[in-house]
């Protein structure tokens, strides 16, 4: 299927034999990812874990299609990700996949409800009332009109997890989101995410470092 017909989803990703291209003269410890073959299924919950340095942040943005500096195959359903348009990757990421990486990329000067609705705008995804009640639920809706560069590292993550969900998608990718969470926050992130990616039968992959996002059932996957 076409990446632009309004029809398409993403039903798996596989990767086959991939290696980041820093790692093929340092060589790589044995991995569920790396060098073998690894399917993600849209409507599971996926977490990969690894120590720092293992490729997690790489991981996400070659599934993203924001880097391509990696040797093997990844595909899309059946079809080579390496052989899609800029057009169709600009279509699947306004479509079908949700990314929220590890360094945020919030506008610091814009405040927290600014950052949200500047994304929540072009897609028309979610309305105010459910973007409210994440912001209550997370704790950060006393800060909505707190620019995002004053607001803690924490309340940041949390901002952008909101960001993230106002799209359509088949899988959310989630760069270490709970890394400066508290326990209580973390399970409300969580559950957020399950409800949302229930609602549109998608797919979940998160990483994590030590701290993970508390999904029920996840399958654990090793870098």
């Amino acid at each position: 299927m076409d990446p632009i017909k309004s029809d398409y989803r993403i039903r798996q990703i596989e990767l086959t034999d991939m290696l980041p291209r820093v790692f093929v003269k340092e060589g790589v410890p044995h991995s569920q990812v790396w060098l073998t073959s690894c399917v993600f299924q849209r409507g599971r919950h996926y977490l990969v874990e690894a120590p720092s340095g293992g490729g997690k942040s790489s991981l996400m943005a070659y599934i993203y299609g924001s880097r391509t500096d990696y040797q093997g195959t990844l595909r899309f359903n059946s079809r080579d990700t390496s052989t899609l348009s800029m057009e169709q990757w600009q279509k699947i990421r306004r479509r079908h996949l949700a990314y929220l990486p590890q360094e945020l990329d919030l506008f610091p000067e814009l405040t927290c409800i600014e950052n949200i609705r500047l994304k929540n705008n072009l897609t028309q995804h979610v309305n105010s009332r459910q973007i409210d009640e994440w912001l209550e639920r997370l704790g950060i809706a006393s800060r909505r009109d707190t620019p995002a560069g004053r607001m803690s590292i924490g309340q940041q993550q949390r901002l952008a997890l909101i960001r993230a969900l106002c799209q359509p998608f088949d899988f959310i990718l989630l760069d270490e989101p709970v890394s400066h969470l508290d326990s209580a926050n973390n399970l409300t992130a969580a559950q957020i995410i399950s409800e949302e990616a229930t609602r549109q039968g998608a797919g979940v992959i998160s990483t994590s470092v030590g701290n993970p996002l508390l999904l029920h059932s996840a399958t654990n996957i090793k870098l």
